[in-house]
């Protein structure tokens, strides 16, 4: 587990983010100059989608600094992806141990879980209390009624303060899953009835909170974002399928291949391993099914997913006599094996398409080509020790995604050289900011995440509301929208500079407003 959160946390270091950390590092920053509330804020605004629970463990991180940075920021969530290894590893180790460090490796070679992990990641805090929450669900014979709901109480109010509703419901239903297979009913029910007791209460909390915080007004929020936005897709939509179909590709290595194993359990009910797979299968089952039930979908809402997936996916070496099994351990070496020269393969394409990026890079590029090809030999020469092999695959996919990819991504999405200049010039010249086309949730947070006091700008998307601004003030736009409107821009509107901004070219413009002499 220590050795997991170390990968987890290699190379991390400064302030430069990207992509959906942007939001939560905002929060933090905010509570770092305002100090804690129940609900984290943008713009001094409380923001009603989450509770304030992760954001106040990075403030707390980063309070000996002074300020965020992405060590402070993805710590809580590495913790929450090392609980998941570690919990992955015991849950296995004593009916295998190569079955288990098998499982291991294939959770860190899944796709969502590396992304995750890297990142700020309230789902996977979610995941790594559902699955100890299983855990606990795995071992309730040793237990009565009383005793498993007092042991699983403090998960799931960790779980609700994580992630509100969402939070609770996730390891709920993988617990309920290993009870119904184990077909302990008096449990099974009374454990769903506390949980859904529980839940309730928690909502009512949460109102009152929401009440406390902003009002009425705000409480509606906070229903429609985290209740009934996620239950009538009003926060975006999916179809039902959504998750058994995208999770071939986003969860790959480990779900597409727990499919074939499954079938493995036929006529094995009565080895050890049975319950421990069926339960992870159903439990898989369960959080796919019961979060296809609301329109809003999401790759990460099912990340507990991974772990379970990864137990499946390596139950091949634990099962002898079988063609099929043979036939899967065999496809799996071979996977392993080859992963470093699809990796080596990748980034030649991606020499080819951006090489003045990756030249940018400097020794992580040789440094990497070094590392996959040593992995490739360390392969070859342990073809016969599965648990050996897959742990130098997962090596390899890390290597590549902390060196080459991650950098790389960063560099490509870099918004903080834009944000730092738009700050300096509102310094040498105060006056109001105005964002055309931006989401005050979307892009725009990308630009307050880099500034270091607070700013309210103005949001615009129209021509006419810009001429409608009295005094000079500023203007961040997209360059393809600035050529657009440019004929309805006044006469002296003055150029500041133009530069790369989340991966599209922005500029910011000094205009005169309406009544301003040029």
């Amino acid at each position: 587990m220590l050795a997991a959160l170390v990968l987890f946390l290699l190379g991390v270091q400064g302030d430069a983010f990207v992509g959906f950390d942007s939001r939560f590092v905002l929060f933090a920053r905010e509570m770092l100059r305002h100090g804690p509330g129940w609900f984290p804020t943008t713009y001094g605004v409380p923001y009603p989608d989450y509770p304030a629970t992760s954001t106040f463990l990075t403030y707390l991180l980063s309070l000996p600094l002074g300020r965020v940075t992405e060590f402070t920021a993805w710590l809580p969530t590495a913790l929450a992806a090392a609980i998941c290894t570690g919990v992955v590893y015991r849950l296995v180790a004593p009916l295998s141990r190569c079955w288990a460090l098998v499982s291991v490796a294939m959770l860190l070679l899944t796709a969502t879980f590396v992304s995750e992990t890297r990142a700020v990641s309230l789902d996977l805090m979610v995941a790594a209390v559902g699955l100890l929450a299983f855990y606990v669900a795995f071992h309730a014979e040793r237990h009565g009624v009383p005793g498993l709901l007092l042991r699983l109480l403090p998960l799931l109010l960790a779980g609700f303060a994580l992630r509100g509703p969402l939070g609770l419901v996730v390891p709920a239903g993988m617990v309920c899953s290993q009870l119904l297979l184990d077909r302990c009913w008096k449990r099974l029910i009374a454990f769903s009835a506390s949980a859904l007791a529980l839940l309730l209460l928690c909502v009512f909390a949460l109102i009152a909170l929401a009440r406390s915080v902003g009002g009425e007004a705000f409480v509606q929020d906070v229903l429609q974002m985290q209740v009934i936005g996620r239950l009538d897709g009003s926060a975006g939509s999916s179809d039902a399928l959504y998750y058994f179909r995208s999770s071939l590709g986003n969860y790959a290595l480990a779900f597409p291949l727990a499919l074939p194993a499954l079938a493995l359990l036929w006529q094995r009910r009565r080895e050890p391993a049975f319950r421990l797979v069926a339960g992870c299968a159903l439990a898989a089952l369960v959080v796919m099914a019961g979060l296809s039930v609301p329109q809003a979908k999401k790759a990460r809402y099912i990340i507990a997913l991974a772990p379970l997936a990864a137990i499946v996916a390596g139950y091949p070496f634990m099962v002898a006599g079988s063609r099929l099994a043979q036939v899967l351990r065999g496809l799996l070496r071979a996977l392993w094996l080859v992963l470093p020269v699809l990796l080596l393969a990748g980034l030649w394409l991606a020499w080819k398409r951006y090489p003045q990026e990756l030249a940018a890079l400097g020794w992580r590029l040789p440094a990497c080509i070094v590392v996959l090809s040593a992995l490739l030999a360390f392969g070859a020469l342990r073809w016969r020790r599965p648990a050996a092999l897959a742990l130098g695959a997962a090596l390899a996919l890390w290597a590549s995604y902390i060196l080459v990819f991650e950098p790389m991504e960063r560099r490509l999405y870099d918004s903080q050289g834009f944000s730092r200049e738009v700050l300096r010039q509102l310094d040498a010249q105060p006056a109001p900011l105005a964002l055309y086309g931006m989401a005050p949730d979307a892009q725009a947070i990308k630009l307050m995440v880099n500034l270091d006091r607070d700013l309210k700008p103005l949001f615009v998307d129209r021509p006419e509301q810009l001429a409608a601004q009295s005094g000079p003030f500023y203007l961040m736009i997209q360059a393809r929208d600035a050529e657009r409107i440019a004929t309805t821009l006044p006469a002296a509107s003055q150029l500041l500079f133009e530069g790369s901004f989340d991966k599209n070219t922005f500029r910011l413009l000094r205009l005169p407003g309406v009544g301003t002499k040029p």
